[in-house]
């Protein structure tokens, strides 16, 4: 592959993740709904999660473009993107249901599936890129402490 479609292909990568980002963040909602919400003591400052995403949106661009340029047949690319993008489709769900329909309860069992797809993109990328692998464990790390303060959350402040 060319190095000038390389970098066309990774800024693209780029393009989709932070287009992403920006959905979540604008349905990520702060105001009085969540401000009221109970936290667990153990709960990350609010300033640490925008840090905390823009360092996952940045690994998965990689590691995508990565998994991309080494799948060496068309057919396992478009796996490839495939698995990225339900991912990504799976991430906005979450926000969506978290903070705008004000739902902890069904964002807990979105957050199963959302789990399982980065999951699905870290075996589909080891096919083909252990670095594009191994790229994504920082964000199911941070799927699953979400995951864990997200379940603190519904005793905290149910019934929805």
């Amino acid at each position: 592959m060319s190095l000038r479609r390389d970098a066309l292909i990774l800024s693209v990568a780029f393009v989709i993740s932070f287009a992403t980002a920006g959905i979540g963040g604008a349905l990520t909602d702060l105001g009085p709904w969540y401000q009221a919400l109970k936290q667990p003591d153990w709960k990350p400052p609010d300033a640490a999660f925008g840090v905390i995403w823009s360092t996952i949106f940045t690994l998965g661009a990689f590691s995508g473009w990565l998994a991309w340029r080494q799948a060496p047949l068309l057919r396992e690319r478009l796996v490839v993107l495939a698995v990225f993008l339900i991912n990504l489709c799976l991430n906005v769900l979450w926000s969506w249901l978290f903070f705008v329909q004000h739902r902890p309860d069904w964002s807990l069992v979105e957050l199963y599936f959302l789990w399982a797809s980065i999951v699905a993109m870290m075996v589909v990328s080891w096919r083909h890129s252990r670095l594009a692998a191994v790229l994504l464990v920082p964000y199911l790390a941070w799927v699953t402490t979400a995951g864990f303060l997200n379940q603190a959350n519904i005793p905290l402040n149910g019934p929805f």
